[in-house]
This record gives C-alpha cells, sequence and structure tokens, in this order.
C-alpha cells in the first residue's frame, strides 16, 4: 500500500501532520507492507528564489490582520505542535521559495533516504531555525542524512529534479488538493490537513480492506476532508 503525502517544508501543520502519520502507522498491524512518498508541494511559490522576508509580518500584511494578531495564531499552532513532540518558534520565523528543498527531497528519494532527508528538513526549519532556502544551506543539511555534498551541489545547480517538482504540484492541482498536508492511499483515498493520528489509521485500515481487485470502479471513497 502506498501513502503519498503533499506537503511544504515551511508548512507548520505539515510537520504536525507527519507526526500524526507516523503515530498512525505504528498502531497499524500492516505497517511493513507500506511505503510511504513524500510529494512536492509549495505554499507561496511566487516568492522569488533567492529571497526571504520574515513570516510573522509577512502574513499580518497578507491577512490584514495586526501583527499581534497573527502573533497569538501563531502560539495556538505552536501550542498543537507541542503535542505532538514538535517545539516550534513561528514569530521568529523566515519565509522563502522552497523549490531547491523540493529538488533536494527529490535526489534523497533517488538515493533512498527521502524519508531523512524531507525529516531533516522540517526539523531544521521549525525546530532549528535554520534556513532551508540556498544550496550552501542544503547541502549542509543533506550531508547529514548521508547525501553527497558534491552531487547535492551539481543537482540543485542544474536543476535536473524540478521537473518533478512541478510534476507532484501539477498531480496535486488534478486531485484536487488546495492545500497541504495532503495524504493519499493507493491514489484511492484521501484526506486533507494535519488529522488526527485516530482519522489516519481508519483511513489506513478501510484503504486496507478495500484494497480487494474487486472493489468498485465507480465512485472513490475518501476520508473527511478536514483541515487541521
Amino acid at each position: 500500500m502506498r501513502i503519498e503525502v503533499w506537503s511544504d517544508v515551511v508548512c507548520p501543520w505539515c510537520y504536525i501532520g507527519k507526526r500524526r502519520l507516523e503515530t498512525a502507522l505504528a498502531r497499524f498491524p500492516h505497517r511493513d507492507e507500506v511505503e510511504v512518498v513524500w510529494r512536492s508541494f509549495q505554499l507561496d511559490p511566487s516568492i522569488p528564489e533567492g529571497q526571504t522576508h520574515p513570516t510573522l509580518p509577512a502574513l499580518a500584511a497578507k491577512y490584514g490582520r495586526p501583527v499581534e494578531e497573527v502573533r497569538a495564531m501563531m502560539r495556538h499552532v505552536e501550542e498543537t505542535a507541542a503535542g505532538e513532540g514538535l517545539q516550534y518558534s513561528l514569530a521568529d520565523g523566515v519565509s522563502g521559495n522552497t523549490l531547491l528543498a523540493h529538488e533536494l527531497v527529490h535526489l534523497g528519494a533517488e538515493r533512498g533516504l527521502q524519508a531523512q532527508t524531507k525529516e531533516r528538513l522540517l526539523r531544521a526549519y521549525f525546530e532549528e531555525g535554520r534556513p532551508v532556502f540556498d544550496v550552501d544551506s542544503l547541502a549542509a543539511l543533506a550531508v547529514e542524512v548521508g547525501l553527497d555534498e558534491a552531487e547535492v551541489r551539481a543537482a540543485l545547480a542544474d536543476h535536473r529534479y524540478r521537473p518533478a517538482v512541478l510534476a507532484d504540484a501539477a498531480t496535486a492541482q488534478q486531485l484536487g488538493a488546495t492545500g497541504v498536508p495532503f495524504f493519499v492511499v493507493d491514489r484511492r483515498y484521501g484526506a486533507a490537513g494535519a488529522q488526527p493520528a485516530d482519522v489516519l489509521l481508519q483511513l489506513l485500515e478501510r484503504a486496507w480492506a478495500e484494497r480487494a481487485p474487486v472493489a468498485s470502479a465507480g465512485d472513490v471513497p475518501r476520508a473527511p476532508h478536514r483541515r487541521g
């Protein structure tokens, strides 16, 4: 069984959703027969590559809300993340274009290190306050998970994985994903948002039970679409 997860490395709910998926998988009897594939999705592809800016004032301006109101919203997300064992400091965050980071995750996948690469980028950004937008920063993180620095720099320089990143984004659009995290099981069942672990476990159990070839080819059953 294959679980595809569309997410961004600067999406706070995506890291929370990842932890909840891991909790669900730990309770799933067929965990050893499940493949998790991380797909690319950019929260804000309009940010010019190579530019960064403080997240808090940018979000306040984007939504037309006072900075302190947005800060309070961030504290709520931080509290939710803490419940999953994650320590965020969102008000101090910096935003940028994540295309290079997604290209690195695709390289990690080709080298059998996708899960490690994805986790390292999320932890670096959310728990360590490290940048994930430039080649030097990404190369340093990649080496930590076992990727070759020279290959990383070459791949990010020639953008050999960019078509795969853009293809992921196009597929997400085709599947109806308007936000992330977005979970898809065997391209037949979907769940949007950082669903509780119990909901994700129910999704896995249903998908497993209905894997038989005799399953109806009609309407695709889907899990409740609810944002975290």
